[in-house]
């Protein structure tokens, strides 16, 4: 949920601007001038506008979706788009239309004439008629650009409304997608849906109408040429159009491509969401590499993709430079072998004819129907999206629903049989009959995997029902076995949208045991918990969780194991003041591991293989006769301390080691660069291209090819002067004898010149793309590289979707997008200067107007280039919520459609994108403004230097001057259009900035390999810590303070201690995952001299919160596949997960959805633990691993552990103390230092110690148990060491007899 401050913003001056201003653009004035004395920040955006508020379109593209979904199912994303957008699509081009007929029409017209003005004797134009023609040359570009800006702005901002709205209905059909389908769908392709498909509106769409403007204006040009030069005009036309089916292929082919693109970065920015996500365990198993190779393979393929469609991209670009002059050369050609002799009227006015159609044929038309193609495959993705199955509504169930309430809450199952996929064999419940009345606690207990999630799952519909009928009378409160919880403050998450009552809200927090965590906390309630909890630990997390589900007022609390994450004293208190008090005059449905509160519960189910086993109270249960004693005996009944006191110390005590809460860190706001982007930037972008002697061979192409394109331009004035010098002679008699035209040699000299363009044309733009493409590669590689070996307090200051959104909006912006624009800027800088030289040729006094122009030019962009780069960062800024907010949603989306919060979290992406919005719009109307103003001066520029030519008439020949005016026509037109590209491309480039900013984040350490290490180390397991200290934060007090502890070869260690005592900070220290002073000896080598890999693989891990990684299983055991099959079964015997993965259709090669999510939290643990079977470590560390799991797994697990390590050394992190009271010894850490190590038996005969204090407030009975346990294993190991010591004297006899 949204934390930022809520400022009211201004109104968008457009609301207020008249027609004029809208069409000039002046209410953009204010905001530049804004922007070039201080910048722009995000307090500057304004309001967004109704017409592309997010809920506005969202829900009108929502409703006519739903329509037309039922009517055409594959095409009703397509079918709602057109009807919501089509009609004012349309009309603006429409006014295209207009605006180019009359730029083909009248243009060429009034050029001929006026060219022939200019020719020596001619008597057919007056010089007023030349004044005329001048006017209407000037009148055209004066008219341009008010139209074509003005439908250009138009088409943008509804290509921008487009995406909004698509972005709205993906996140609106996220909340109501059912589980299996979920399961199918990777929070990675959401992102590139929400990312690269919905950007292809704004990136290309805006040209998609001249697929159909392109075909009328090359009829009405190929009438004038007609009409200029007969039947030859039939030639270069012919040439040109034959060109439209090849793009056509073009556009089919890059249609095709980028659907392989998108699916393979779908896969990529997927795995980069798990590695993010799962970075934590990733860095302590020390899997960066597998991830790193992983990725780097998915990378591949999608450049390989990338590299075949910028191929295709630079045929398309070498078209613009070829096609033209090719054309205009055939139909020269043709019309000279037809007998004809060429005039600079006939010469340019056919120039001029090309010159306007080339762009719009051969290179906007194509764009159009490449943009078209690739929106084709945007929304099919879209839709395909779209028609996943959906969570089905039930008139029988309301969750939450505004409704009259019950007499009597009740749930009822009738005979209910469920499965996530319709197809599989088994069900996951069977047969399952319950009938739960008003006020009544239930239990459910079972094995892991034994259907006691999705039994809740059934409860909230979100697994489906296959026969049978459920029943619910009642408003619903859930919470989840995984605490789930959003960036925002811990108040925000357990208020989660409903209104602060103040007086229960502070009894909820009482109720949780809370209070205490509150005053530990920066900001008490008001703190940011950082994205999915990231700054709280696992039991304060869970507790939280159990707030937010008990603030709800509802008549059924579903609670899915809240008791496992916290410590038994926790666990007590929040059993008895909140499922037993809070709750009493509720039905609770309680799932639990913690089988010492069942005697209290009004009912008990017994879950196994997704059956009931039984059903009843404790007592009817325990004398049943099954084997419900049996499961009883595996676990020790705590009893009720009934002592205020011990309630109250029982607040203050520990759940869990607040790793997090010593790190604390607050969200940090998303760095944003000022300032103009640095000469250095474009440097590293070239370099990455291959080095700078590509960049220099490519520029040589570059100018290699404008050489040839300019010759061609220049030969045809050439041409046309000799003819008409040819003709004067003539006329004068001044030809010798035997004298003849030429025509042949020039003929020839004209095909050379244009087969060097044809030849220069492609290879400039396949190298180009080439080039482009390996420096993205090269970019990727450098920052992921970076990311992968990245500290974790960099992964705890950034949420994934700011990470993510370098990597996928980002970096798609330098696979496709900033390419094509450096090619415009390229272009159109060397087409300025062949245009000057060309100018300078015919009269040299032209290059001052020129330069006069780039001047003015500049100034406007050096204006226009603050605010835009200022408005981009801020944009690419306000981006990154979006995905984050989606992310968090996806995780959480079974709370939040318990709680019914679909409203308040649509509302919440609405705003973000309004936000958005409102950013994106600033950019858009500051880049139109800058290029109508742009074309405005261009245009007053043209009809200064064609007035002073006409009224400083000179002796110049008429294609001279046709030179003149072609050349600054298409370079007034041109040059615009390259200043706004080279104002997108600096801001663009923040792409690039963003991405290498990646490249410099502070990395694990590089450490030598040390030559002394002996290769089978470590061989026994002994850890001396000397002197340690542990911050999170640079700036921070140290959390660990100069530790000093010895641990023996083989030794079992338990860990505890109070809330923020350190006991995972000491687990952190050890693997080192935050900078450490001091030094950690394992077998007598300094780890901290070691390189970090060296160090990390050697220690085994079970984490508190099991992770599994999508892909298959056998992957998930040994990602380096350095293990044979047999290896991997044993583990998964060992740990009783072997049929449970045999069962599955591929055994081993079984896919593992995102997250682990198609198997429990139990099962990913015992996965966790074949891990550490595997790898055969000689150091184990568990962090609590058993707080998921029943009894009977727990016991499987410990008992595992005694055997399989018996031979290691094991640190156990307890929550519950029966875990590590047959512990050797007990590290007892209290405010980062240790405070007592000893044997537990000997720390419980210290009444003043802080063990002592923790077992006694567990209860008579525990403690008492505890006592009986740490008794027996002392009593055990003082035999044994007594044997030791008469084992060691009998020895020493023995030597000193031989000696």
């Amino acid at each position: 949920m949204d934390t930022s401050p809520k400022n009211e913003k201004k109104a968008n001056p457009v609301q207020n601007a008249n027609v004029v201003s809208y069409l000039t653009f002046f209410y953009m004035f204010p905001i530049f001038k804004r922007g070039f004395r201080n910048g722009l920040t995000e307090d500057d955006l304004f309001q967004p506008l109704d017409e592309h508020k997010s809920s506005i379109l969202g829900e009108k593209l929502e409703t006519i979706w739903r329509e037309e979904h039922r009517k055409y199912k594959k095409f009703g994303l397509y079918t709602a788009l057109c009807k919501l957008f089509g009609v004012h699509f349309l009309l603006l081009g429409i006014v295209r239309l207009v605006d180019e007929i009359v730029l083909v029409v009248a243009m060429p017209l009034a050029i001929g004439k006026l060219v022939t003005y200019f020719e020596t004797g001619q008597t057919l134009i007056s010089e007023t008629e030349a004044y005329i023609y001048a006017t209407v040359i000037v009148l055209c570009r004066l008219a341009d650009p008010l139209m074509a800006h003005g439908t250009m702005m138009g088409l943008v901002h509804l290509s921008m409304k487009m995406r909004v709205a698509c972005s709205a209905l993906i996140y609106r059909k996220i909340l109501r997608l059912n589980k299996t389908a979920l399961a199918d769908t990777t929070i990675g392709q959401l992102v590139n849906l929400l990312s690269n498909d919905v950007s292809k509106f704004d990136q290309g769409f805006v040209l998609a109408n001249f697929a159909w403007i392109a075909p009328i204006q090359a009829g009405v040009g190929t009438y004038l040429l007609y009409h200029e030069i007969g039947a030859s005009a039939f030639f270069g036309m012919a040439l040109l159009l034959s060109f439209i089916p090849l793009q056509a292929w073009f556009g089919k082919k890059c249609s095709s491509l980028r659907m392989k693109i998108a699916l393979e970065t779908d896969k990529r920015v997927r795995l980069m969401n798990e590695v993010i996500s799962g970075i934590h365990v990733i860095k302590m198993y020390c899997w960066e590499k597998p991830f790193g190779q992983l990725i780097s393979r998915v990378r591949r393929r999608e450049m390989k993709g990338i590299r075949a469609r910028g191929y295709l991209l630079g045929l398309m670009y070498c078209f613009e430079m070829f096609i033209t002059r090719v054309s205009i050369f055939v139909s020269v050609l043709g019309y000279v072998l037809l007998g004809n002799y060429i005039t600079a009227k006939r010469m340019f006015a056919v120039t001029a004819i090309y010159a306007v159609l080339r762009p719009v044929i051969t290179t906007i038309f194509s764009l159009g129907i490449n943009s078209i193609a690739e929106v084709y495959v945007s929304v099919k993705r879209i839709q395909t999206f779209l028609s996943l199955a959906e969570q089905e509504g039930d008139d029988r169930v309301r969750l939450n629903g505004s409704f009259e309430k019950p007499d009597k809450a009740r749930v009822v199952l009738e005979n209910v049989s469920a499965k996530w996929l319709k197809d599989a064999t088994e069900s996951t419940l069977s047969r399952i009959n319950l009938d739960i009345k008003s006020n009544q606690l239930v239990a459910v207990i079972g094995a892991v995997g034994s259907g006691k999630s999705s039994l809740f799952n059934v409860i909230l519909k979100e697994l489906p029902i296959v026969s049978g009928t459920l029943t619910i009378h009642g408003e619903i409160s859930y919470s989840s076995q995984e605490p789930w919880l959003f960036s925002a403050s811990v108040r925000q998450n357990i208020l989660f949208g409903d209104q602060y009552d103040h007086d229960r809200y502070k009894q909820v927090v009482k109720t949780c045991a809370l209070e205490s965590d509150f005053e530990l906390l920066p900001h008490g309630d008001k703190t940011l918990v950082g994205e999915r909890g990231k700054s709280l630990s696992g039991g304060q997390k869970a507790r939280i969780n159990l707030a937010r589900c008990i603030y709800k007022k509802a008549d059924i609390y579903l609670l899915d194991d809240p008791l496992s994450a916290v410590d038994s004293n926790v666990g007590r208190h929040l059993y008895d003041k909140c499922v037993k008090e809070f709750l009493r005059d509720k039905i609770c449905i309680l799932i639990t591991h913690q089988l010492q509160y069942l005697s209290s519960a009004d009912k008990i189910i017994v879950l196994e293989d997704g059956c009931v086993e039984m059903e009843g109270t404790y007592t009817e249960l325990q004398t049943s006769g099954l084997d419900f004693t049996k499961l009883m005996a595996q676990f020790h009944t705590e009893e009720e301390t009934g002592d205020e006191d011990k309630i109250r110390s029982v607040e203050k005590s520990s759940d869990v080691d607040e790793q997090d809460l010593e790190d604390g860190p607050l969200l940090e706001k998303e760095g944003m660069e000022s300032g103009g982007v640095k000469f250095g930037l474009y440097l590293s972008y070239f370099k990455a291209g291959g080095g700078l002697c590509n960049a220099v061979f490519m520029l040589a192409v570059f100018i290699g090819a404008q050489v040839v394109a300019s010759a061609s331009d220049y030969f045809v004035t050439y041409w046309v002067n000799t003819e008409q010098d040819y003709r004067e002679r003539v006329l004068d008699n001044l030809t010798g004898t035997n004298e003849t035209f030429p025509r042949d040699t020039l003929l020839y000299t004209y095909s050379g010149i244009i087969l060097a363009v044809l030849v220069f044309g492609i290879v400039h733009g396949i190298y180009f793309m080439f080039f482009f493409a390996l420096a993205s590669s090269t970019l990727h590689n450098l920052s992921f590289s970076k990311i992968i070996k990245a500290t974790m307090r960099f992964f705890n200051s950034n949420p994934s979707g700011r990470i993510l959104n370098r990597f996928s909006r980002d970096l798609g912006n330098l696979d496709e997008y900033i390419p094509a624009i450096i090619y415009d800027v390229i272009a159109v800088a060397l087409d300025l200067f062949g245009a000057i030289i060309l100018s300078v040729i015919v009269d040299y006094w032209l290059c001052l107007p020129s330069m006069l122009l780039l001047l003015i030019f500049y100034s406007f962009r050096n204006v226009y280039i603050e605010t835009s780069r200022s408005v981009k960062r801020i944009e690419g800024i306000t981006r990154s919520p979006i995905y984050s907010h989606m992310s968090a949603s996806i995780y959480g989306l079974s709370t939040i459609r318990a709680f019914s919060a679909q409203r308040v979290l649509t509302k919440e992406f609405d705003d973000y994108q309004d936000k958005h919005s409102s950013a994106y719009y600033i950019f858009l109307a500051s880049n139109r403004c800058f290029g109508f103003w742009i074309d405005a001066t261009s245009a007053v520029f043209i009809a200064c230097a064609i007035f002073i030519l006409l009224f400083f008439k000179q002796n110049l020949h008429g294609g001279d001057i046709g030179l003149v005016i072609t050349q600054f026509i298409g370079l007034a037109g041109g040059l615009q259009w390259g200043m706004r590209q080279w104002s997108e491309l600096e801001n663009e480039m923040v792409s690039l900035e963003r991405l290498l900013e990646y490249s410099k984040v502070d990395t694990d350490p590089e450490r030598p390999d040390p030559a002394a290490v002996p290769k089978l180390w470590p061989e026994d397991g002994h850890i001396e810590f000397r002197n340690v200290s542990l911050k999170y934060n640079p700036h921070d007090p140290p959390v660990l303070k100069n530790l000093n502890f010895t641990i023996q070869p083989r030794e079992k260690i338990g860990i505890v201690g109070r809330t923020g005592a350190g006991k995972s900070s000491t687990i952190t220290a050890l693997f080192q995952l935050y900078p450490i002073e001091g030094t950690i000896l394992i077998d007598g080598v300094d780890t901290t001299k070691l390189p970090l890999e060296d160090v990390r693989s050697k220690i085994s891990i079970i984490p508190q919160e099991p992770v599994l990684f999508s892909g298959n299983m056998r992957k998930n055991l040994d990602p380096f596949e350095e293990y044979d099959d047999e290896i991997l079964w044993n583990a998964l015997d060992q740990v009783e997960l072997r049929e449970v993965v045999a069962e599955l259709p591929d055994g081993l090669q079984s896919y593992v959805s995102e997250g682990g999510a198609n198997f429990s939290v139990g099962q990913r643990q015992l996965v966790c633990l074949a891990r550490a079977l595997i790898r055969n470590n000689k150091i184990l560390v568990m962090d609590e691993a058993t707080a998921n799991v029943d009894p009977y797994t727990d016991a499987l697990i410990q008992n595992t552990i005694r055997e399989k390590f018996a031979d290691c050394t094991v640190l156990t992190i307890a929550h519950r103390l029966h875990t590590v009271m047959d512990s050797d010894r007990i590290l007892v850490m209290n405010a980062g230092s240790v405070e007592e190590f000893e044997h537990p038996f000997v720390l419980l005969g210290d009444k003043k110690g802080i063990l002592y204090s923790l077992v006694q407030t567990t209860g008579k009975t525990t403690a008492a148990n505890l006592e009986s346990i740490a008794r027996e294993v002392g009593v055990w190991a003082s035999r044994g060491l007594f044997l030791m010591e008469g084992l060691l004297q009998s020895f020493m006899r023995r030597g000193q007899s031989e000696i």
